[in-house]
């Protein structure tokens, strides 16, 4: 019996969508970047971007636990020198939750190209509303 190896040209894609409201963020990071990889299928191949389309809605309502909202840090830097910039989980939240939950996923991803490309099949918004009613998205349950 061969191995089924699957191609680029042979990949079915859905969309997904998700309800962060009161999930916990590692969580629903480790849901959608198993179905961003595209884990979840038979057919999964580690070098094709086999995953599937993830819309993540609700954003600002995701939780932390523990003290994480106070002691976890993002960092930027510009390049320049002094050009560090930190922010805690609580400023993320409250001003960048989209940043805050695609920053969780997209870090789960391989690093690479094929990490890019699966990065930009995901969607994340800071409330209920999205603009991807046309593709009819199925909703996924996080338990």
């Amino acid at each position: 019996m061969k191995t089924f190896m699957q191609t680029k040209e042979n990949v079915e894609r859905k969309w997904y969508i998700i309800d962060a409201e009161g999930q916990t963020l590692g969580r629903l990071a480790t849901k959608a970047a198993t179905i961003l990889r595209g884990k979840h299928k038979a057919t999964y191949t580690p070098h094709v971007d086999c995953g599937d389309y993830v819309i993540v809605i609700n954003a600002s309502k995701v939780k932390l636990t523990g003290k994480k909202l106070d002691d976890k840090m993002y960092y930027n830097h510009s390049g320049y020198p002094g050009g560090l910039r930190e922010r805690n989980a609580r400023t993320m939240i409250e001003k960048y939750p989209e940043e805050m939950v695609e920053r969780a996923i997209k870090g789960m991803l391989p690093n690479g190209p094929l990490g890019e490309k699966m990065g930009k099949k995901l969607f994340v918004y800071r409330d209920a509303n999205h603009k991807h009613d046309a593709q009819k998205p199925i909703a996924l349950n996080i338990d």
